[in-house]
């Protein structure tokens, strides 16, 4: 070994074991945040899952109007039995396929045609949640509405609520959940994946809602 030359090695390897010791914290870190962040989704989700309401509850007063988010099988019909008993005076249906009719929903329900002719008004322009809730504002604002019960699968409702205080702010809003099979049973895979996917969408809507809101 020349002189000296233990001093040109011995910065070296200590700047290559400084490089490793630095990429090994960053890791270390990185995969406390990852398991945080787990943890943090999964006391989450566990909130969501006790928020969802997992029984139909009877509405004690009346709105001035209601709302159907389509997209489930007997929200329609829910909505209307609830408009037939006075509940409301008029029934928005939000979010309809483009075939839907004031004559196609007589001849689903022609036991509801009387006031499906006089009071039932249909929304083909929503494609999604958010859409729902503009087409809701505008409809509620034209009748001049102050309070609103809300019909949707209850899995929906905590996006569906979201969505329609941040367009409503002054609005009083009454859900009427409709307990959806898909989620009745929720240890089911199929219904543990609707959850989670539903429990992520909600996370998406209120982080955006919180972000676009001004400051205090």
């Amino acid at each position: 070994m020349l002189p000296g030359s233990h001093t040109q090695y011995r910065p070296r390897r200590s700047r290559v074991a400084s490089a490793l010791g630095f990429v090994a914290r960053a890791i270390g870190l990185l995969m406390g945040l990852f398991v945080l962040g787990v943890l943090l989704f999964v006391a989450g989700f566990g909130w969501f899952l006790w928020i969802v309401p997992n029984e139909e509850a009877p509405i004690g007063r009346a709105a001035d109007g209601i709302v159907v988010l389509t997209g489930g099988a007997s929200r329609t019909a829910d909505g209307m039995e609830l408009l037939a008993a006075g509940k409301g005076k008029r029934l928005l249906i939000s979010g309809a396929h483009r075939t839907t009719n004031q004559a196609e929903l007589v001849r689903l329900l022609p036991e509801h045609e009387k006031i499906i002719t006089c009071c039932v008004d249909v929304d083909r322009a929503a494609l999604n949640t958010v859409g729902n809730a503009t087409g809701t504002r505008q409809w509620v604002k034209e009748r001049g509405f102050n309070s609103l019960i809300v019909v949707t699968s209850n899995y929906h409702m905590p996006r569906a609520m979201a969505e329609l205080a941040n367009q409503l702010p002054d609005v009083d809003l009454i859900p009427f959940p409709v307990i959806s099979a898909k989620s009745a049973g929720w240890t089911q895979a199929a219904s543990a994946r609707l959850l989670v996917s539903e429990y992520v969408k909600y996370i998406v809507a209120v982080l955006r809602i919180e972000l676009n809101q001004p400051a205090a």
